[in-house]
Formats: structure tokens, C-alpha cells, sequence
């Protein structure tokens, strides 16, 4: 098995570094699904943008490939029927493209799918927001959320620094699209009447409404403590959350370098007077257009990109692969994260105050939004240049103590915000909830960090963070040994990054729920040797096999497997066979989502994932083994 396993890991090498860009960074596509490519075409139109037809058409012609025979689209491949909401959204995107017209096959399979399924008042408040942005859905008669809430002081038992940062991204434009009622239709607009289950219907926000209604008292009592004329305040806010969006764009445009967020800005701007012309609106649009990607001959909008977070990930593994850190291709990747490292003091200072900046952030012209996977992620990758070269270690002692900082109060790390967790948000019941609303502590967070610390700076395993870091762990596992994890598929992602968190700050191997947690593994092991998740997982709050292995989940569980056992185990070995029998697998599993965005609604395809990993857990295993 040792020269297959070293074939296979100079397989894997090879394609990483003929992959490489000139930068040194690697640019795998961040896939999610078609909701991105919908709502660019529904901008365009909106913004009627006529000399983007190529780009329109191109999105189009992905959209119609992912149409399932039942006239619907689905999210994950073993999704159920298909989703109403990207049903919806592309049946939208598609009329208004002009590419397709209502009687055409494709369009009445999707409507008879929208109708069966509950119509639009049964999409996703996201997607009804967007329908009302576009004059196609009726704005709700009052705001759960009043604009007035950008003006809550930090020190308000509720403020918008309570919000994560997803969350705050996204609210801010839509509290001011909504507080102006503002649409906009073109002659290009379609007419979606049909897509309502009763006639002379065009929206619902009962559910919505009723969710927030809980809060109507908090958010009374704040506006009641606010100090000057009411009429004054509603424009300083509006004011307010205008200036939040424009103090917070990157230099190309975009809000904070989400899709989601600068789609919501522009029509949020246009509600303030802004023409839609503005030079500020036109470069938010050319800074969307500049996400596009290729999937083999489609075009893909990203939701953003993912540079640092590939290149990060793919240098750390080829070194331990053996890709000497002297080599050209990690100088390039090293030299391409060390100039993406951040010096601006962004709202993450908020809760934590008393820090310099020094994280790294996930996109490649992100400059102000850290996190802690990215930042633990690059420094991995820059530590052997840390010890020699006086620039990269002033990078890597911001980099580490920033890290430190970040640690929540409950001993877990967040991914972007610390003390991000009011427990009175969590109980909201939104498409997401605690996911989209709050940034707490998560296994997979928490697990990584601790696996940096003990692997990567040698830190003493009694220090006080590491040991509330080990106990926050070992308090939050599942009553059946895995752990949950938030931003990737999902308990095996989660117990992988638990496992080799704690094996790595010298948690010892036969501790009882370090036993349990390997039973787990064990017990999930597919008949080809393999391991697989279900994207059910974490709707369900529960583990869901997915039925088939898949080469990434196949790597974690491995890699958790390899940092525990003292000797490689039967299970290892057939996992190992699975990986090298499957080197040239390109089938729906290789394109299978391996990351979360929001529970339900929005998932991902890490391009890299394919290669990374696998590297990575064989790696580690001939190095152990």
C-alpha cells in the first residue's frame, strides 16, 4: 500500500500546483447552487443593464442544465422533490431573461411545481424580500424591526452589534428598502400573479410577522429610550444605516464581498434617491460581475470568492505532503497571504476592543472582515517562514494574539465576532435561526483553533484558554459522540475538527469521550470503506448518511481517525483503499456540497476540498503509519 499512497500523494500534488495561479493563490470556483446566477440576471433587468446579454445568457444556459425532469430545482442532490424557493427564484430569472417565456416546457413544469408546493407564500423570506425589491410581492403593512434599531446603543440589552455580521449585512438594506416600501419593475418585468395560490393574492408576511412579534417590546422600550424628535431620529437612522453600508465596501465595490449583502445594498441606495446609474451603484455591479466563475463551460456568480481560504488550506497540506516550504509555489502562496493579512480595525473591535488587528479574512479583496478558520488557516501555512524571516514573524505574532483574543467567554471560538451569542435571538424561529442571527462558539471553530495551538506553536497545554477551550468541547458533544459542526457537512465535519483539536493539545486517546467519538466514526464507515453526510444533517439537527462516500468526508473522518489510534486500524486501511481506488471519481458525490452557508437554504461546493483533504489524511497517515 506505501508506494500506492505515495503515488497518490504526488497525484494530488501535481494537481495543486499546476493549479496555482500567478499570485501564488488558488482560485477553485465557490459553488452555491443557483441562487447567485438568478438574482445577477434579476439586477441586470432591473437595472436594465442592456449590454450584459452574454453574461445573461450564459447564466441562463447553467440555470436550465440544473432543472430536474419534474420542472424543479433542488439545493443537494438528495433533496426530496426539489426546493421552492430556487424554484422559484430561477423560474423568476428566467422569464425575466427574455430567454423564456411562460408557455415554454421548462416554465410550466416549474409553475405546476410552485403550485403543488404552496405557492409563494411558502418561499423563504429572503427570496420574498428580493419579489418585493422588484415590485412582484406586496412590502408588509409594519416593520417587526424598526429602522430606529441602527441607533441602539451597544450597551441596549438588544442592538445590531447583537446581530452577527451576516445577519447585520443583510438587515441594514433590507430595514432601509422596507422602511421606503421600495420596488422598482421594468417593462421587462414578468408578471408572477400565477406563482399566488389565490387570485387577487400578492403576499404574505404573516409568519414572518409573527416570529418578530416577541420582540416588539424590547424594541419599543429602545426607541423609547432614544433622546429627540421622532421624525428626526427616523432620518439620522436611515442616515446611519447608510453610512454602515458605504463605510464597510470593499475597493471593488461590494458590501462587505457578499453577494447577498451588495444586491440588497444597491436597491437599498436607490430607495435613499441614489440614480441607478451612480457611479457608486455601477461599481457595486461590476464588483458582483467580477465573482463570475467557471464550472467546466458555465458561468457561475460566487457568492464570493474564496482565494485565501484555498490558498491557505492547499499550502498548509502540500507541506505536509512534503512540498519543501523553500519551493516556489508555497514563497508565492506565502507571499500572496502575508499581503492579504488585515490591519483595519472592523466591527469584530466592537466586543473586543484591546487588540491589534491582525486576522485574515475569506475572499481575495476582503481587507477588513477576519475570521478565525482564516487566520488559523494562513498561519499554518506561514509558520516555517515565521522562524527565519522578521517580516512574516511580526505577521505571525499579530496573527496568533489575535486568535487568542477572539476567544469567547464560554472558553468556544466564534468565526467572526466574539460574545456574538444573545441567547434572546437565538429563539427566533427565521429561516436559519441561531445560524444566521448569531456568531457563537462551534465545534468545528473551536476544534481547529485548539488544533493550531497544539500543532503549530507548541503552546503549553495548561494554559488557562487552551484548557477552557478543551472543556467548552468536551461539554458541547452529542449524546452519540459526534460533534456539530457550522460551516461545513456536517457531524462528521464537526467531530473531525473536535477530535484533532483535542488529540492535539494532548487530550489523552483513550479519554471516554474521545472513545465514543471513534466508536461514532467507526460505526458510520460505508461498506466500500468510505464515509458520506447527508445536507439533511443539518436541517435536521441530527447525522443523516448520505448513502454514498464521498472522497472529502471519507479524508475527515480519517484524519480524526489517524490523530487518535496508535496503530492504523482495519477501518483506516479499507478508508485509505477507498481513497486511492477513487483517485479519478468525478460523479455527483465529487460535486456534492461539503459546506454550509445557512441551514436549508444555502450550501457550498469547495472546489478544493476534492484534492486538499484527501492530501492532507494521507499525509498525516504515512507520516504516523
Amino acid at each position: 500500500m506505501k508506494e500506492k499512497v505515495d503515488t497518490e500523494i504526488n497525484r494530488l500534488i501535481d494537481k495543486l500546483t499546476q493549479d496555482q495561479k500567478h499570485n501564488g493563490s488558488w482560485a477553485y470556483p465557490f459553488e452555491t447552487g443557483i441562487s447567485t446566477d438568478c438574482y445577477m440576471i434579476i439586477l441586470l433587468r432591473t437595472l436594465e443593464m442592456e449590454d450584459e446579454e452574454d453574461l445573461i445568457e450564459a447564466l441562463v444556459s447553467r440555470i436550465l442544465r440544473k432543472q430536474g425532469k419534474n420542472g424543479a430545482w433542488k439545493i443537494f442532490h438528495d433533496e426530496a422533490e426539489g426546493n421552492l424557493t430556487a424554484t422559484v427564484e430561477a423560474c423568476y430569472a428566467l422569464l425575466y431573461s427574455g430567454h423564456r417565456k411562460k408557455e415554454d416546457r421548462e416554465i410550466c413544469l416549474a409553475t405546476r411545481f410552485i403550485q403543488r408546493h404552496g405557492g409563494l407564500k411558502e418561499i423563504n423570506m429572503f427570496a420574498k424580500v428580493m419579489l418585493a425589491l422588484t415590485g412582484q410581492y406586496k412590502w408588509p403593512r409594519y416593520l417587526p424591526v424598526p429602522v430606529k434599531f441602527i441607533l441602539f446603543p451597544v450597551s441596549f440589552p438588544l442592538n445590531l452589534f447583537d446581530l452577527s455580521l451576516y445577519a447585520r449585512s443583510n438587515l441594514i438594506p433590507i430595514l432601509i428598502t422596507a422602511d421606503y416600501k421600495f420596488s422598482r419593475k421594468t417593462e421587462r418585468s414578468p408578471d408572477l400573479s400565477d406563482l399566488f395560490l389565490q387570485r387577487g393574492d400578492d403576499g404574505d408576511w404573516e409568519t414572518e410577522l409573527n416570529n418578530w412579534r416577541s420582540f416588539q417590546t424590547p424594541f419599543q422600550r429602545g426607541i423609547g429610550s432614544l433622546i429627540g424628535n421622532p421624525e428626526q431620529l427616523h432620518e439620522l437612522a436611515l442616515q446611519r444605516a447608510e453610512e454602515y453600508m458605504l463605510n464597510r465596501r470593499e475597493l471593488d465595490g461590494t458590501f462587505y464581498s457578499y453577494f447577498s449583502a451588495t444586491f440588497l445594498m444597491i436597491f437599498a441606495l436607490m430607495a435613499r434617491g441614489y440614480s441607478k446609474n451612480d457611479p457608486i451603484i455601477t461599481k457595486a455591479v461590476e464588483g458582483l460581475k467580477s465573482f463570475q466563475t467557471n464550472i467546466g463551460k458555465q458561468t457561475h456568480m460566487q457568492y464570493t470568492t474564496a482565494n485565501v481560504w484555498n490558498t491557505a488550506l492547499i499550502s498548509h497540506a502540500l507541506q505536509k505532503a512534503g512540498v519543501p516550504s523553500a519551493s516556489m509555489e508555497i514563497k508565492k502562496a506565502n507571499h500572496y497571504l502575508i499581503g492579504r493579512q488585515q490591519m483595519k480595525y472592523g466591527d469584530w473591535s466592537i466586543h473586543n476592543p484591546d487588540v491589534t488587528p491582525g486576522g485574515w479574512g475569506f475572499s481575495n479583496i476582503n481587507t477588513f472582515n477576519p475570521d478565525l478558520d482564516d487566520t488559523t488557516a494562513a498561519l499554518r501555512s506561514i509558520r516555517s517562514f515565521a522562524r527565519e524571516n522578521p517580516v512574516y514573524r511580526q505577521a505571525w505574532d499579530r496573527g496568533v494574539q489575535w486568535a487568542v483574543s477572539m476567544q469567547n467567554d464560554d472558553g468556544g471560538w466564534p468565526a467572526f465576532e466574539k460574545n456574538v451569542d444573545n441567547t434572546l435571538l437565538s429563539w427566533l424561529p427565521i429561516e436559519g435561526g441561531g445560524s444566521m442571527l448569531l456568531d457563537p462558539s462551534t465545534a468545528d471553530l473551536t476544534g481547529r483553533t485548539l488544533e493550531f495551538f497544539g500543532n503549530d506553536t507548541h503552546t503549553d497545554t495548561y494554559q488557562p484558554f487552551i484548557k477552557d477551550g478543551v472543556k467548552w468541547l468536551l461539554q458541547n458533544q452529542e449524546k452519540d459522540g459526534s460533534w456539530y459542526g457550522r460551516w461545513g457537512i456536517c457531524y462528521i465535519y464537526g467531530t473531525w475538527s473536535a477530535i484533532t483539536g483535542l488529540a492535539a493539545v494532548k487530550t489523552r486517546n483513550n479519554h471516554p469521550q474521545v472513545q465514543k467519538a471513534i466508536q461514532w466514526l467507526y460505526a458510520i464507515q460505508n461498506q466500500d470503506g468510505g464515509w458520506g453526510e447527508s445536507c439533511k444533517s443539518d436541517i435536521e439537527k441530527k447525522y443523516v448518511p448520505l448513502k454514498e462516500s464521498t472522497r472529502t468526508h471519507t479524508a475527515w473522518a480519517l484524519d480524526a481517525l489517524i490523530a487518535v489510534e496508535g496503530k492504523a486500524t482495519p477501518e483506516i486501511k479499507r478508508g485509505i483503499s477507498y481513497l486511492l481506488e477513487t483517485s479519478e471519481k468525478e460523479d455527483w458525490t465529487t460535486a456534492y456540497p461539503k459546506g454550509q452557508g445557512l441551514p436549508g437554504g444555502f450550501y457550498i461546493h469547495y472546489h478544493s476540498y476534492e484534492y486538499l483533504f484527501p492530501l492532507l489524511a494521507l499525509a498525516n497517515y504515512r507520516e504516523k503509519f
